[in-house]
């Protein structure tokens, strides 16, 4: 999932060069994130660096750091952290004009401009399966983990807009939902 949303940030500015990834530090799937994305970065000629997200001054001074340079796009991993500070980050990416991907729908129906990520629906559905099979004995031991089998892609074209992205017509078919 973590090298689709640098492809997709690559489809919606083709001119960013220098990516940004926001990410917890201190959780194993933040570094697995950001390694993907950075074993990914060369083949999409995209230079990749960590902003860990502590806190909102960790994450502040992570993004005005990272102005300092030219054709830069941010992405944001998934994490407790990113999401508690997700007020800030979108206004942050706002504020100077920043192509962001992120991880799940909230952050675009919020402003952001584009998500790829489980679609929730779908896995409150898998859940409620699991708790049936509970309920009818089975032992929760004895049920397999679940990865997510659905994913969506969102995009907030007002957003786009507003930072002068025209987005391609190819990603807008392949969208899920296009909030206009």
């Amino acid at each position: 999932m973590s090298t689709k949303w640098l492809e997709l940030l690559k489809q919606v500015a083709p001119q960013v060069t220098r990516v940004a990834v926001i990410r917890d530090p201190t959780t194993v799937a933040g570094a697995g994130q950001f390694g993907a994305i950075q074993g990914a970065g060369s083949s999409f000629g995209v230079e990749v660096t960590p902003i860990d997200a502590r806190d909102n001054r960790a994450i502040e001074r992570g993004i005005f750091k990272f102005l300092r340079r030219s054709n830069i796009g941010l992405i944001v991993t998934t994490s407790r952290l990113a999401r508690h500070h997700r007020g800030l980050i979108i206004a942050l990416a706002t504020q100077y004009q920043l192509p962001t991907v992120y991880p799940n729908r909230y952050y675009v129906t919020a402003g952001g401009l584009i998500s790829y990520g489980a679609d929730f629906a779908e896995q409150l559905r898998q859940a409620a399966g699991y708790v049936d099979r509970i309920l009818k004995g089975e032992k929760p031991a004895d049920l397999p983990v679940q990865a997510p089998t659905k994913y969506e892609t969102v995009i907030n074209l007002k957003t786009a807009k507003a930072l002068g992205l025209t987005v391609p017509p190819s990603l807008l078919s392949v969208a899920d939902e296009v909030i206009e």
